[in-house]
Order: structure tokens, then C-alpha cells, then sequence
């Protein structure tokens, strides 16, 4: 499958105001995001904590959008049911998080959930090559996980485009997601390159007009001012 067009923009809620945070995800539907970016940390394998099962729990009955949990966890075995049955859509693990990711994989669609596979900067594309036949989405991270704010690495581009020929090559619908540094110019840089879904934070959450924004990441154009 060739990216679209027009990618998919999802939302990163790690962005968003925690003490308000079914407002701002209503605020991001409402603004014409697709999905919503759910970051889960474990202050293991990345340096940083942030939400639980919980959390997804309690967004899920005021929000349509499909919900796209990131785990960076690890091990991720034991969280992956609890995440499931609080809403997830979309579960992301990282090849780098475990010796059995295949295992992990067919975990996630034994509990009716999209399995995704998540890859690190310094990971190459070859990593994932055993497991395209399992998942619905490679997210390709365009920083190196656990912060938000981070610099887009230019670095990445060359394998978001190994990973667009590799999936194409399998014949499945595969996504392509980047996370990471992800602006209207970066934005550009990696749909040329491949990718169809983009998880943007700050620049989505962190600006004046959550509609104007998302429509600058489609766009690949910066938002006007006022």
C-alpha cells in the first residue's frame, strides 16, 4: 500500500493538559484529528513515567476516535490484556523491549486488538522483517523514546523509506506511523518518505488552535498567525 495522500494525524495526549484531559481530547476530536496517541511509559525502558490502563479507561466512552496505545514497556507481556480490555484500538510494542516479539504480537490480536511494532532510532528496518505478517502498523520513532519535544532526526527518513518497500512488499494494508520532532516541515519529510500516520504532540497540543494545526500537518503548511 502506497502513504496516503493525506496522512492520518494522531493526537499525542502526553502533550495535552493532564488536568483537563477528556476536555482536551474532545478538543482534538472536535478539531478533525483521526486517531489518539496514547504514550505509556514505565521508567525501565525509557527514562520517564506516565499513564496506565486506567487512564484509557477513563477516556474511552467520550471519545469516537480509535485509541493507538504506544507501550514503551518492558517486558510488555502482562500489560498487554489490561490495556486491551480498558479501549485500546491499536497496540504499539517495541522489538527492542523483548526476546519474543512475535509472541507478544500475537498476543495483542488474540485480544482483538490492531498489533503495531515500534522501532528506535539506532534499530535498523531489518529488525522488524520477521514480523510484518503480524502487524497492522510499524511506527518508525523519529526520536528516541521517553521525552516529548524532541528534535526530529533527519536520520530516519532512510528507513521510514526501507520499511514503506518492505511493507508494500508483503501485500498487506501496513501503516507506516513516525513519532517523534513531528512539525508541518517534518511533517512533509516523512510522508515523502513513506509514512501515513503522523503522532504529533506539541505541535499539536502545545498550539492556540488544535484545527488549525492538525490541518497544517496534513498540509505539510505551517499555520497561519494571526
Amino acid at each position: 500500500m502506497a502513504a496516503l495522500s493525506s496522512p492520518l494525524i494522531a493526537p499525542s495526549v502526553l502533550s495535552a493538559d493532564f488536568s483537563r484531559m477528556a476536555d482536551e481530547v474532545a478538543a482534538v476530536e472536535k478539531a478533525g484529528a483521526d486517531w489518539l496517541h496514547l504514550d505509556v511509559m514505565d521508567g525501565h525502558f525509557v527514562p520517564n513515567l506516565s499513564m496506565g490502563p486506567q487512564l484509557v479507561q477513563a477516556l474511552r466512552p467520550g471519545s469516537r476516535l480509535p485509541f493507538d496505545v504506544h507501550l514503551m514497556v518492558a517486558p510488555v507481556d502482562s500489560y498487554i490484556e489490561a490495556f486491551a480490555r480498558a479501549g485500546a484500538d491499536h497496540i504499539h510494542i517495541h522489538v527492542e523491549a523483548g526476546p519474543h516479539t512475535h509472541r507478544s504480537l500475537q498476543h495483542v490480536r488474540d485480544h482483538g486488538v490492531k498489533p503495531g511494532i515500534a522501532i528506535c532510532p539506532a534499530t535498523p528496518p531489518e529488525a522488524v522483517g520477521e514480523v510484518l505478517d503480524l502487524v497492522d502498523m510499524i511506527l518508525v520513532m523519529t526520536v528516541n523514546p521517553g521525552f516529548g519535544g524532541q528534535k526530529f532526526l533527519t536520520s530516519q527518513l532512510a528507513k521510514i523509506r526501507t520499511l514503506r518497500e518492505m511493507a508494500d512488499a508483503t501485500g498487506r494494508d501496513i501503516r507506516i506511523g513516525v513519532d517523534g520532532g513531528i512539525t508541518p516541515e517534518t511533517a512533509m519529510l516523512a510522508t515523502q518518505a513513506g509514512a501515513d500516520v503522523l503522532i504529533a504532540g506539541t505541535s499539536v497540543y502545545g498550539q492556540a488552535d488544535y484545527a488549525q494545526a492538525i490541518n497544517a500537518l496534513r498540509t505539510g503548511e505551517a499555520p497561519r498567525r494571526a
